[in-house]
């Protein structure tokens, strides 16, 4: 039953419960966290729920969890082509589901909330400052830290039946170091945007909150497209440089 495409869906799921879910507890009214100190919180916990995810379904798929991931190692040769759609469609619906899991886990926060830019920001990355050209940069140059990092991390630790390749991911011993790479690009680098750094963990949670039954809702789809193409980007020039450098 633990075939790759469920075990991304449920790495990307406990990756966006545990994300989204630190900001929500420490953004809605009413919560326990409430009157912690955001910021540490939020990019600790980030990390961690990176670990959480990739320990759990390490195993099975490698735990890419992000599209930018999968994209790189595809890119260096170390993951097969041909199952690039099919991770990137598990790491979105497991986003979705995840982010949903949280919104219904805090539901009657949401509904005592009623600041629309707050509730918004505990599904998907907005910027600090709107700037396009430097918050793209911005996603641009933070998943292209944690991908090239990740390249020096994945082990081959997948066959993929009828493939004469191996695919390379994360292991359990590999997910501490990602998840602790995931909490310095948050603690360093991102303050401008958010750090989405993953293409489906802004676009997933984004659908889901535009789906909410909220009058006043603004999912922000002139922004949406940032944190697409910049955290793909970045795995792509990754790749390259890792190609270049080392191959």
């Amino acid at each position: 039953m633990m075939t790759p495409f469920i075990a991304e869906f449920i790495g990307t799921a406990i990756l966006l419960l545990l994300g989204a879910g630190v900001a929500a507890n420490v953004t809605l009214k009413k919560t326990l966290a409430k009157d912690q100190t955001p910021w540490l919180l939020i990019t600790t916990a980030w990390g961690f729920a990176v670990f959480a995810g990739a320990y759990v379904t390490g195993q099975f798929s490698g735990a890419h969890l992000n599209p930018a991931v999968t994209l790189g190692l595809a890119l260096i040769g170390k993951f097969t082509w041909s199952l690039v759609p099919t991770y990137a469609l598990g790491q979105l619906l497991g986003a979705m589901f995840g982010s949903w899991l949280s919104y219904i886990l805090y539901i009657d926060h949401y509904r005592a909330t009623s600041d629309e830019d707050a509730i918004r920001g505990t599904f998907c990355t907005g910027p600090a400052i709107r700037n396009y050209k430097n918050n793209l940069f911005s996603e641009f140059l933070g998943t292209f830290i944690l991908v090239f990092g990740i390249f020096f991390i994945v082990t081959p630790n997948i066959e993929i039946i009828g493939m004469e390749t191996q695919s390379f991911g994360i292991g359990s011993l590999e997910a501490l170091p990602v998840g602790i790479l995931v909490w310095v690009i948050g603690m360093s680098l991102g303050g401008t945007t958010g750090y989405a750094i993953n293409p489906a963990r802004d676009l997933g949670p984004r659908l889901v909150y535009s789906m909410l039954p909220r009058k006043n809702k603004n999912s922000d789809w002139s922004y949406a497209w940032v944190p697409i193409l910049g955290p793909l980007a970045g795995g792509f020039v990754a790749g390259l440089l890792y190609n270049f450098l080392l191959v």
